[in-house]
């Protein structure tokens, strides 16, 4: 049975400097509460992984926690760039950062395999992209049964996953439900799991037609976390704040002003306090 903790707990107990970590969550239920966390408790050397990191990962990065992205597309959603991704690649501010970039098929393949056990992703996919030339990790192999030229890339497994969902039992079983993107297969892959939710119920009633439900051995820890999603949304919960998003474009551009928008909602004891972004 997972452990239920605060989030504070939670993340120095599980999340050690220099880790792997995956932050997943596909246009809503992403993590921010706990990736607000980390940024507190000021982790450095982290790699981190997502399928599309975007404003959780840009205030990550800038604030000096990750050494290294693995990546599918990367961006402000409806927005432009991440300015401080790009700072940190083009300039190496706050510190250096090493990429690894992918598709999205690569990388919910890569997840898959590490759910499987399986040491690589065998799959069809990057006929006539650059990246070939750019990720040695993207390789090619034959089928011995047709002679088809596929394509492999590393099983994903993180020393740890963290995702945001609407529920979980007593029991330590969880349910997401609405867009459900890789969370079950980041779980399934990682070494340990942190799942922030929403609610705790005594029964998680109808999962519904578009949900998955990770039973309470997948897990390790459980966090109490309401609004630990916003400024993205939760489906049944709360909408997306469409404003924030395209403010963080101005706030992101200058390093003095995201610094001071970071000290202010998100180092701050009240920003703790709440465990959600805020404009």
């Amino acid at each position: 049975m997972p452990e239920f903790l605060a989030l504070s707990e939670a993340v120095s107990r599980y999340v050690p400097p220099d880790s792997s970590v995956a932050l997943e969550g596909f246009t809503h239920l992403i993590p921010f509460a706990a990736g607000h966390e980390i940024i507190r408790q000021r982790l450095t050397g982290l790699t981190l992984i997502r399928m599309t990191p975007d404003l959780l990962y840009d205030q990550m990065i800038g604030c000096g926690c990750a050494r290294k992205l693995m990546f599918s597309w990367g961006g402000n959603p409806g927005v432009g760039s991440l300015h401080r991704l790009r700072d940190a690649v083009e300039h190496a501010w706050p510190g250096p950062l090493e990429i690894e970039e992918h598709s999205h098929s690569a990388m919910a393949h890569g997840y898959a395999a590490g759910a499987a056990g399986m040491p690589c992703a065998i799959f069809r996919g990057y006929a006539g992209s650059d990246l070939t030339q750019v990720n040695p990790r993207i390789q090619s192999i034959v089928c011995p049964f047709t002679g088809e030229h596929l394509t492999a890339v590393p099983a994903i497994r993180p020393d740890l996953a963290i995702i945001h969902a609407q529920k979980a039992d007593r029991r330590g079983n969880v349910l997401i439900s609405g867009i459900v993107g890789v969370q079950k297969e980041a779980v399934l892959a990682a070494t340990r799991a942190i799942v922030t939710v929403e609610e705790i119920v005594d029964d998680l009633g109808t999962a519904g037609t578009n949900a998955v439900v990770l039973p309470a051995w997948t897990i390790q820890v459980i966090v109490h976390a309401p609004g630990g999603a916003r400024p993205s949304y939760a489906h049944g919960y709360y909408q997306r704040d469409n404003a924030f998003y395209t403010e963080w474009d101005a706030i992101a551009r200058d390093r003095a002003r995201f610094t001071q928008w970071i000290d202010e909602e998100v180092r701050a004891p009240r920003a703790g306090a709440a465990g959600a972004a805020r404009s």
